[in-house]
């Protein structure tokens, strides 16, 4: 069988007509010999955690007072999106109800779940 696809035993292979196989194979040689330098590069361990806690310590009383500033935006205009649909007579009013006090229960335990996991106040 001809065309875009050739047939071995069940499997379908693709027609690499315009790319030689050396070439192929020189380029995943390459990508696999440099992916351990990548990997060393990194300074992963504890080192990264130390980093990254010490990054987020810098950071996390500002970050708390957005996220609760964003949450009660947010949840205002929930709140107002669910009286507008409870006094239209809407049949999807408690779905409504509980995905927003969903929202705001993942954005009150989200802040006290990364400052605990961190070590944070």
């Amino acid at each position: 069988m001809t065309g875009k696809f050739q047939r071995l035993k069940g499997l379908k292979l693709a027609n690499f007509k315009g790319v030689k196989r050396e070439s192929v194979l020189i380029l995943a040689l390459l990508l696999l010999s440099t992916s351990p330098a990548f990997a060393q590069a990194g300074g992963g361990g504890a080192g990264a955690f130390t980093t990254a806690g010490n990054e987020i310590k810098k950071y996390w009383t500002p970050l708390k007072t957005f996220i609760q500033f964003v949450g009660g935006i947010v949840g205002l205009i929930g709140g107002l999106r669910i009286y507008n649909k409870w006094q239209n007579g809407d049949q999807d009013v408690n779905k409504e109800i509980l995905g927003w006090g969903g929202a705001c229960l993942f954005l009150t335990i989200v802040p006290t779940f990364v400052g605990s996991f961190f070590g944070l106040s």
